[in-house]
């Protein structure tokens, strides 16, 4: 199929593709009676716009898309329950795929080479793009309960069960694929221990639980400001902390029927009915470290008192437990971008702290949240913003954290600042290095108009934005 324009998440970044090409199977649909009698062959590619990252991280298949298990159902569809239109049997297919957990945008192109047209002809297709925002005009192909299950993420290599393809009430019935040969029994990894008390159970347990089971699960407040549904937290894939400890999973925790999608179901090292990965997962982003890290922080503001405000939020950061302030770069005012809107003013802290990397994050947060901050509109106007660029030297891909900063190596408003109160810093990470070279390329570099040394004890003239005016660049982290 032809590759449609890229999509991508709601941070502005690209996603990953994951294609099907080919998937094959006969199928009973078309408006003619011997299209439904005597069936034929359609073909059915499928491109699924996904992040890969924390798939690749852990090496685990539990946070990407079982491309197995989707061909499956894309074939089920396929040899499924006939309909007159292609344009239909292109929907459900979408719909299908849209469904499964992490996707969040999918292109499928429907062949139907034999169609019944009376003139040569190479092929006939019917291809679409659907995402959360123009959702598929069709319901999911669900199959029955127990034919597809998905592998919860327990410490354990996932397997694939197999999915008899559904057949239409006419076609004859589709072989049942062989099951997969029964994998060696790994033992799986004791559980973190986690002070506090238990979390309460998400529903009866199917079965009784090992003993392994009874250990206390980690708290959920400490998941995540962000945390998915699922309660999976981060996946560290760089250097942790000094004292951080690896990543622990717990037990799948056991829920009713009502708990998880139709045909849903997990599937540890036996066919369990009923349970879904309701798992808890600690990872190295919750654990403080042994001795402090060295972090950066870059605040913005531009609207209202800005250099109030930034004076304000560097004395609540110095102020904050498990935080010390070690030095604060001078004020810049740079050029915003996005709507029209007031210049910025920005400042980098240099600071320490002995709070994990996700507490930190809930504390930068929390001095937003005091001066009225609202995520509305992205790369919008705000009274506060607060980023976190480095945390030592961890490099890390999660629902709610990424560190360093993905856009931190060509933001000048960050490292024009940063360089000036620390002219040897290193960013870490992909795109990373010295901080004054990087600095020196920035492509918004020319957007940094001013800077000023003693703002924190002084006002600076000018230091209020204009209520109007914007030009190129970008001065704040979206």
């Amino acid at each position: 199929m032809n590759v449609q324009d890229d999509v991508h998440d709601e941070g502005g970044r690209r996603l990953d593709q994951i294609r099907l090409t080919g998937v094959t199977a006969t199928g009973y649909h078309g408006v003619f009676e011997h299209e439904r009698r005597d069936g034929q062959t359609f073909v059915a590619d499928v491109v699924v716009h996904v992040d890969t990252r924390r798939a690749a991280a852990g090496d685990d298949l539990v946070h990407t898309v079982d491309y197995g298990q989707a061909a499956q159902l894309v074939a089920a569809v396929l040899s499924g329950e006939p309909v007159d239109l292609i344009e239909t049997v292109a929907e459900r297919i979408a719909a299908t795929v849209l469904a499964l957990p992490g996707v969040q945008a999918v292109d499928v192109a429907v062949h139907k080479p034999q169609a019944p047209i009376p003139v040569p002809f190479g092929d006939v297709v019917v291809s679409i793009r659907r995402d959360r925002t123009k959702l598929p005009a069709a319901e999911p192909y669900r199959p029955a309960t127990g034919q597809v299950r998905r592998s919860a993420d327990t410490g354990l290599r996932p397997r694939t069960a197999a999915l008899p393809l559904a057949a239409g009430p006419s076609s004859p019935p589709a072989p049942e694929l062989p099951p997969p040969s029964a994998p060696a029994v790994p033992v799986p990894p004791a559980p973190l221990p986690v002070p506090g008390p238990p979390s309460p159970p998400l529903g009866a347990p199917a079965a009784p639980a090992p003993a392994a089971a009874s250990t206390p699960a980690p708290d959920a407040s400490r998941l995540g400001h962000d945390a998915g549904p699922d309660g999976v937290g981060a996946v560290v894939v760089g250097p942790a902390p000094s004292g951080a400890v690896p990543t622990g999973v717990m037990p799948a925790v056991a829920a009713g029927p009502d708990a998880a999608p139709d045909g849903a179901r997990t599937e540890l090292m036996a066919p369990v009915p009923d349970v879904v990965d309701g798992e808890l997962v600690l990872d190295a982003l919750d654990e403080p470290p042994a001795q402090p890290v060295r972090c950066v922080l870059a605040l913005g503001s531009n609207v209202g008192p800005a250099q109030e405000t930034l004076r304000q939020a560097v004395a609540e950061l110095a102020a904050t437990p498990g935080v010390e302030v070690v030095a604060v770069s001078p004020l810049a005012r740079t050029a915003a971008v996005g709507p029209e809107q007031p210049d910025f003013l920005n400042a980098v802290v240099l600071a320490r702290t002995t709070l994990a990397a996700r507490d930190l994050l809930r504390a930068v947060h929390a001095v937003e949240q005091r001066h009225g901050r609202e995520r509305v509109q992205r790369w919008g106007p705000r009274t506060l913003d607060v980023d976190i660029i480095v945390y030592g030297d961890t490099v890390a891909v999660t629902d709610d954290l990424e560190l360093p900063h993905p856009r931190a190596h060509e933001r000048a408003f960050v490292l024009q600042p940063w360089a000036q109160v620390d002219p040897e810093a290193q960013l870490p990470g992909l795109g990373g290095g010295p901080v004054a070279q990087l600095a020196a390329t920035a492509p918004d570099r020319d957007g940094v108009r001013w800077m000023a040394l003693d703002w924190l004890t002084a006002p600076v003239p000018a230091a209020n934005p204009e209520p109007e005016g914007a030009s190129a660049g970008e001065a704040h982290l979206p």
